[in-house]
């Protein structure tokens, strides 16, 4: 990876470039459409920039001798602040805010390992000590690294279609799907077996960009999420894991696509990535995005008051969600859907073409965005204004005719009564169930793909947002999503299109790909369930 002094980056004679040039001369960046993959796996492309931007963030040390948690996706050393409203951390701020990693990047990849036993478990057996060597290099995120290794439905469907030994989690013989974890609220609801992994699937306010086509329900086999404060880290994760040399993983993949980005930089007061990056790259509506907002529409998503613990998320700490409990092969699992969503910024700033400006002024973004009769200063950042019962969601839209985005589905993602885990602690009325790990990106849509036409690859930056979320069922998840169009679990449903500016900011996301994915406990990351083959 190049470097440069000054916030300029290299070019590959070793020509500094200021952060301007190296967008308005992609001719020069190292990935352009029909770029190898050793070439996109190998460049950060404009992300290389960031760690000249922003100060990575003050994270508590980590003891050297600690072990680290079962579960995959927990960063055992967050960063949480004290935000004034403004997105700034600050002596006299009321608001607690997660500072996640400044660097997020998921690799999705379909498998290039035969489906034979022996193969199948060299290659878990490979896997697993490439992962290892990273963990003994780095200590875990935010500073270090993390790396989250997922599954999708086709790897399970492709690779493991029954398990030829038995053993205390299931019975010799067992078949695709009936060893992956129950959906237990859900299968009684429904009357037959629900699994907690589903396919990923469409939603009524889903509406790709003109001559995009439908959503992308994808099918690949595996996705790995890296983070990291420190690129440099992310690079050498993406190396060890995605290289072709002896002590490395590449061998196991055909990367389908590589999605980079990034999240926050500006609550030290510093300019942050979302404003600076969408400046330099010229975005429609860049110059309105706050200052110090740590994604391109312009709010703070990382409240801790709307986060779970990560127990909460997991697939066994809520009594009768799933059935890992007590002893479930996936136990400290959980759930990752994953989507890539364009955001409108000209049409949210109310920089829109005549007569289709439907969020003109700052009140009209803070209603779309968490709920109508809402009020703060203009130019407010961050907001944690109190959790709506699904009843006050539908009286403010009698009265007012709209809604709010994050209003409509906390009713959803709470928990509605006091509920006592499995571990023993009890989580009081209101608490979240899911986990966020969103980060912004200016791929278009993703930094590679395997399938440019397929995907509409372009060159030219785009404002996005790579959506992920944990969550103990792919159903908790559809049931948040679908409040988020106006469709509640009790059969409710608000009266107007989920695509209407009334409806939260859902007139300005455009959702191009989805899918699902399970992330294991630690210990059965790499080719889960390949030990039972015979």
């Amino acid at each position: 990876m190049s470097s440069a002094e000054d916030g300029a980056v290299k070019d590959e004679g070793g020509k500094g470039l200021s952060v301007t040039e190296e967008f308005a001369n992609p001719s020069r960046r190292r990935f352009v459409t029909g770029a190898t993959l050793g070439v996109a796996l190998a460049s950060a492309g404009i992300y290389e920039v960031i760690d000249k931007l922003a100060t990575p963030p003050e994270r508590a040390a980590v003891e050297a001798d600690k072990p680290l948690p079962p579960e995959q996706y927990a960063i055992p050393t967050p960063r949480l602040i004290m935000d004034n409203g403004t997105g700034v951390e600050s002596s006299n701020g009321t608001i607690p805010v997660l500072i996640p990693p400044l660097h997020n990047h998921v690799i999705t990849a379909t498998l290039k390992v035969s489906p034979s036993v022996k193969d199948l478990q060299e290659a878990q057996r490979h896997l697993e000590s490439v992962i290892q060597g990273l963990e003994k290099r780095f200590p875990p995120p935010p500073s270090g690294l993390g790396v989250v290794v997922s599954w999708g439905l086709p790897y399970f469907q492709h690779y493991i279609p029954s398990l030829g030994r038995g053993s205390g989690y299931f019975k010799s013989g067992t078949h695709y799907p009936e060893y992956l974890p129950v959906d237990l609220m859900t299968s009684k609801q429904q009357g037959r077996a629900v699994y907690a992994l589903q396919d990923a699937r469409t939603y009524p306010s889903d509406q790709p960009p003109a001559g995009f086509g439908q959503v992308r329900l994808e099918q690949n086999h595996v996705a790995v999420l890296l983070r990291s404060d420190s690129l440099d880290n992310i690079m050498e994760g993406t190396n060890a894991l995605f290289g072709t040399g002896s002590h490395q993983a590449g061998d196991l993949f055909e990367v389908t696509s590589i999605r980079r980005g990034f999240t926050g930089g500006g609550h030290t007061g510093q300019q942050s990535l979302a404003s600076k990056l969408a400046l330099e790259a010229g975005l429609p509506g860049a110059r309105s995005i706050p200052a110090h907002a740590p994604i391109f529409l312009g709010f703070t998503s990382t409240i801790k008051s709307a986060e779970s613990s990560t127990p909460v998320s997991n697939l066994e700490t809520l009594p009768g969600w799933t059935d890992q409990w007590p002893n479930g092969y996936f136990k400290y699992g959980t759930i990752m859907p994953l989507s890539h969503l364009y955001s409108d910024l000209a049409t949210w700033y109310g920089e829109g073409r005549e007569g289709s400006r439907e969020f003109p002024v700052y009140a009209d973004r803070l209603r779309a965005m968490y709920r109508p009769g809402l009020s703060a200063p203009v130019g407010t950042v961050t907001v944690d204004p109190p959790v709506e019962s699904e009843d006050d969601i539908f009286q403010r839209v009698r009265k007012t005719g709209s809604y709010g985005h994050n209003g409509s589905m906390q009713p959803v993602n709470r928990l509605r009564k006091a509920t006592t885990s499995n571990y023993g602690v009890t989580y009081p009325v209101g608490t979240p169930v899911s986990n966020r790990g969103d980060f912004a990106t200016l791929d278009n849509p993703f930094h590679y793909t395997s399938d440019p036409v397929g995907d509409h690859y372009s060159t030219q930056k785009a404002a996005g947002l790579h959506f992920l979320i944990f969550v103990p069922t792919s159903e908790t998840f559809n049931r948040i999503r679908l409040a988020m169009d106006g469709y509640y679990p009790d059969g409710k449903r608000i009266d107007f299109s989920p695509r209407s500016p009334k409806a939260g900011l859902n007139a300005v996301v455009h959702t191009t790909h989805r899918q699902n994915f399970l992330i294991p406990p630690r210990s059965r990351r790499s080719f889960p369930l390949a030990e039972f083959l015979s």
